[in-house]
């Protein structure tokens, strides 16, 4: 069990972590800040924090463990916040979805303390943010990506897999490059196809009445496209290079679509189709049961 959880960012990502922490009795007390005082204030009365610290350097002092669920582009600034409560016993973890950035901004504003950050990713989230809707269930049954590098302390690595896993998720460890190229291709294009999609349609004359006649397939595609502007625009920003070379994959396979159609060529249309459809129908989600 831990003594005190400092919890940066108490929205849906912190406040689900530490509310999960708390049903599952890992830890005594949480020590919460975030940069509206409204958001600490409404996470102290759901209980998902014990304590409002006025600062990120105040709820980190006294904790054993700690988690930033900040915006992956405030990484830097927190972690240089925090630099003077960090000691070599302290866990702290983010819950950032790109890593490469973070890990260097670690390196930055951590400096000698940087063993004790082990770099994470949950994945799990809803398209509504705030801690309104925290959830202690949130990480049950999901993915976590560990991506600790060569400077971690592999006793913080071992201690971070334990934390996860009595959440009730199971554990992956990666390069952060690795995870970065990964979910370029599974997450970050996703996102921005949906919005591209939205735009698309909305931008239109008649977009406004296309979208009355949209059905359960536009509904079940653009659903990620309600996500948090703010995050997003970090994330795609933060993974642009790794972005990039998917968005040419993607304008390489639409081209071959573009081709078969224009040429009138059923065969090749029906072969790319199937090649996806067969794909997708065997694809299952990496969840635990």
């Amino acid at each position: 069990m831990f003594e005190q959880l400092g919890l940066i960012g108490c929205g849906l990502m912190g406040g689900s972590f530490a509310l999960a922490l708390k049903q599952a009795g890992l830890v005594k007390r949480v020590v919460g800040y975030s940069k509206s005082p409204s958001t600490t204030e409404r996470a102290c009365q759901m209980g998902v924090i014990d304590v409002a610290a006025p600062s990120a350097l105040l709820a980190v002092s006294g904790a054993d463990i700690v988690l930033m669920a900040v915006p992956v582009a405030a990484s830097e600034a927190t972690f240089k916040a925090i630099k003077h409560m960090v000691t070599p016993c302290m866990l702290i973890m983010d819950v950032g979805s790109t890593k490469g950035d973070v890990v260097e901004a670690a390196a930055r504003g951590l400096r000698e303390q940087v063993g004790s950050f082990v770099p994470a990713h949950p994945i799990a989230g809803k398209e509504l943010a705030g801690v309104d809707n925290a959830d202690a269930e949130l990480y049950v049954g999901k993915q976590v990506i560990l991506t600790p590098t060569e400077v971690t302390l592999s006793a913080h690595t071992q201690r971070a897999t334990e934390v996860w896993s009595a959440l009730g998720c199971k554990v992956v460890q990666m390069s952060p490059e690795s995870h970065d190229a990964a979910f370029a291709a599974v997450s970050h294009l996703p996102h921005m196809l949906a919005f591209t999609l939205m735009n698309s349609v909305i931008g239109q004359s008649k977009g406004a009445s296309y979208m009355g006649l949209a059905g359960p397939g536009f509904r079940d595609f653009t659903r990620i496209a309600a996500s948090d502007p703010k995050v997003w625009r970090d994330i795609l920003q933060a993974n642009r290079a790794e972005l990039l070379t998917q968005c040419q994959h993607f304008r390489d396979q639409l081209a071959l679509f573009e081709a078969a159609m224009l040429a009138g060529d059923q065969q090749t249309l029906e072969a790319l189709i199937t090649q996806a459809s067969t794909a997708r129908a065997a694809w299952r989600m990496n969840q635990l049961p």
